[in-house]
């Protein structure tokens, strides 16, 4: 079977592996299933269903129309794009092939009886861990009956464009058209008690522990925050409930709908300690087993206990030493309110109480945000707010994970905030300690709270991990990140921020100015990464993009197609005077300042002949390979596959694949050409063969592998090629460095398992 055109795979043909067509919480249901981890059977209808309906019910182009020029800002604006859309999603017809797919599988998971299942969403790009995507997009529970199995398959389609989910994608920068959404459809856990279960302490970060929350009933008013449940902290070492937190719960989420706790048992503790510890112990192996932190949401039925969805713990908490706000005592704060802190800090500010999600832009910067319980519909609110406070909710809420990711302090479960606080006035609120005091009482501290993904705190992998970078102003911030280096730094965002073509400034006699500026850009992406290497590709200009500078026009022809014309080498090798000011503004870098981690990287590279006429143009400069400098050549062109072990014979220190290139001319198309977008595919086999002749030809000859571009990031499945074929880094851009670094670490982990020789018995 291939996956990839599949419309449906069941449980138990997915692994983690297959987010590009299930997304993060079918990819982890399917990997946990196929663990024996106690998770109730299902199926998913794959990405690849949702990008086929799209295509034949032409919406793409009414969503795209939507969205252009949308301020997410302004929610009014917002709302009616996503109600639009929804509508217009909704309205189109179910492709018959795929309800007939959907009929199929629904029946075999069922048996003879149709059977209750839950309907989820399971966006690409969620569960991430640098992004939660958390509530994005809708969950449907107790749906029965094939029509209405197909209805919330097309609603959770829908669900894609809540104005939530715009709204966070936009933030984040995810590209809307390319976060797709997969359906997990899973038979119903009729769940007594449930809840949400994280094998980290989400507030204090302490590893040794396990948080635990629960209610009675089904968990979506957990996880919605409609409910305050009981919470238990659980130690690892011996199984000891250190912590015990028992809510009054007057009301449950059922089959019937919401039906009333009978007296006797409302302020009851929701489960016994034995099965707590049972439920714990759960949640240890299912964080062994993905090899970090996971939140987990957990259902008891029968008195047996079942993982219905698993996620890695997005943020934890880590020490800094720049300045933050604590409660000052000498200033004898008033108490007001209590609830449970959910996520740390400490801020104050005027409240302002918000009913529903059409009061957000009430929220100015700074304020107080006060509800009734927070979803994820208040993010564009929130990200103003100088803190976030409740009436109900837990601390694992949708709402208290988007707070902590945010880096936003939030206290839930308060009972009364909206009731007796008073719009206008000035509290405090201590997300710590779930606190809430009259006036400002904050001082300021010498040690900070800051919200990061766990991956920069612990994950490590034996592929160096690169940046793809541009900009010299975010050369500190970036040089900060944990990362081995920089694999892609483009000479043409410096040059174009520049503005001039350098052909005009040697014309104007200002050949030196160009030098100086040219050199502060690399400068500043030297001396942040330093010792780490940062790898100038020289410049790769078409002759479109130069024409766009000033004094463009004079000095670049028009070309039919500038993707395959006048570029790379065979520029510098007709005009040697422009690249000798690159090669001049690396050398005073190198030389005169002292930043010996700049390396040079040759683009378009078409022929032997032309990597050696290049290298003796670098001698002449003064600039030759020895054992602080390396030189090394872009692998994007079909003759540079072919003939591999010629251009080192001529001497290269390192190759650098440029996937987006080698796709297109592997493939013969224009990538730019949208007539032929849908052949363009980085996984085609011409080019996946092209990709693991490169890495292991360079894997035999000694030399380092890298390749730049985003389909490591695109493909997981990719990545686990690219480490078994041998390719030594990737460099990438940063809003997928964490991303990348995991799939990167999760394949390691795979294949050194593999390696490891069985026990004899």
């Amino acid at each position: 079977m291939n996956k990839r055109t599949a419309q449906i795979l069941l449980f138990s043909q997915i692994s983690k592996m297959d987010i590009p067509l299930v997304g993060g919480k079918g990819a982890n249901l399917g990997e946990m299933f196929t663990a024996d981890i106690p998770v109730p059977d299902g199926f998913v209808v794959t990405s690849k269903a949702y990008y086929d309906f799209l295509k034949k019910t032409s919406l793409k182009k009414k969503i795209l129309t939507e969205l252009s020029g949308l301020d997410v800002n302004k929610s009014k604006d917002l709302m009616a794009a996503s109600e639009k859309i929804k509508t217009a999603i909704l309205s189109a017809e179910m492709p018959k092939d795929l309800a007939a797919d959907i009929k199929k599988a629904y029946h075999t998971l069922c048996g003879e009886n149709d059977r209750f299942v839950a309907v989820r969403s399971s966006a690409t790009a969620e569960d991430l861990p640098d992004a939660s995507f958390a509530g994005q997009q809708e969950t449907y529970l107790n749906v029965k009956g094939f029509d209405d199995v197909v209805k919330h398959v097309q609603m959770c389609w829908a669900s894609l464009f809540e104005s939530r989910a715009i709204f966070y994608r936009t933030d984040k920068g995810f590209n809307h058209m390319k976060v797709g959404i997969a359906v997990p459809v899973q038979l119903m856990i009729q769940s007594q008690v449930s809840g949400i279960m994280f094998t980290v302490n989400p507030l204090t970060n302490e590893r040794s522990e396990i948080s635990i929350e629960a209610a009675y009933g089904l968990g979506q008013p957990v996880v919605s925050g409609e409910l305050t449940p009981d919470q238990y902290i659980v130690k690892k070492n011996n199984w000891d409930i250190s912590y015990k937190f028992i809510a009054k719960q007057t009301w449950q989420f059922t089959l019937g709908g919401n039906t009333p706790v009978s007296n006797a048992y409302q302020e009851a503790q929701k489960m016994d300690d034995r099965k707590v510890i049972e439920l714990a112990k759960i949640g240890e192996r299912v964080e062994k087993h993905y090899g970090m932190p996971m939140d987990i949401e957990w259902g008891m039925e029968n008195n047996k206990l079942y993982i219905v969805q698993a996620r890695p713990v997005t943020t934890l908490v880590f020490q800094d030493n720049s300045d933050d706000l604590i409660v000052d005592e000498t200033k004898h704060p008033k108490l007001l309110l209590e609830g449970l802190g959910a996520s740390p800090g400490v801020a104050s500010g005027a409240v302002v109480i918000v009913k529903d999600p059409s009061e957000i832009d009430k929220v100015k910067q700074g304020d107080i945000l006060v509800a009734e319980m927070t979803n994820p519909d208040y993010v564009p609110a929130m990200r103003r707010a100088a803190a976030i406070l409740t009436d109900k909710g837990g601390r694992t809420s949708h709402a208290a994970i988007v707070s902590r990711e945010l880096g936003i302090p939030a206290v839930v479960g308060s009972l009364h905030a909206t009731t007796m606080l008073a719009v206008g006035e000035i509290i405090t609120v201590d997300g710590f300690d779930g606190k809430i005091y009259e006036g400002d009482v904050t001082t300021v501290n010498d040690k900070k709270e800051k919200i990061i993904s766990l991956a920069d705190l612990e994950i490590k992998t034996a592929t160096k991990i690169y940046m793809n970078l541009a900009e010299p102003e975010l050369a500190d911030e970036m040089a900060m990140r944990r990362v081995d280096g920089v694999g892609l730094l483009r000479a043409e965002f410096m040059i174009a921020n520049i503005g001039t073509h350098p052909r005009k400034f040697i014309e104007d006699g200002q050949s030196v100015e160009f030098t100086q500026r040219l050199a502060e850009g690399m400068e500043k992406f030297a001396k942040a990464f330093n010792p780490r290497p940062v790898v100038y590709r020289a410049t790769d200009f078409r002759t479109n993009e130069y024409k766009n500078l000033k004094g463009g026009a004079k000095y670049e022809q028009d070309e039919f197609n500038p993707m395959i014309g006048f570029r790379g080498v065979s520029r510098y090798l007709a005009d040697d005077e422009v690249f000798k000011l690159e090669i001049d503004a690396m050398l005073h870098v190198r030389n005169k300042l002292g930043y010996k981690n700049l390396f040079l990287m040759l683009p378009f590279v078409r022929t032997v002949e032309q990597l050696r006429e290049c290298k003796k143009l670098l001698s002449s400069y003064g600039l030759r390979r020895s054992g602080n400098f390396k030189l090394w050549m872009m692998a994007e062109i079909p003759s540079n596959v072919i003939l591999l072990d010629d251009f080192i014979d001529e001497g290269i220190d390192g190759v650098s694949i440029g996937s987006n290139d080698l796709t297109m001319l592997t493939l013969g198309l224009d990538r730019d050409n949208e007539k032929v977008a849908s052949t363009y595919s980085e996984m085609d086999p011409a080019v996946l063969k092209s990709l693991e002749k490169i890495i292991t030809t360079c894997k035999k000859r000694g030399i380092t592998c890298s390749i730049c571009g985003q389909a490591p990031s695109v493909y997981p499945e990719l990545v686990e090629m690219l480490v078994d074929w041998g390719v030594t880094s990737v460099s990438i851009s940063p809003d997928v460095l964490e991303k990348t670094r995991r799939l990167v670490y999760e394949v390691e982990q795979k294949k050194l398992k593999k390696m490891k020789p069985k026990s004899k018995r």
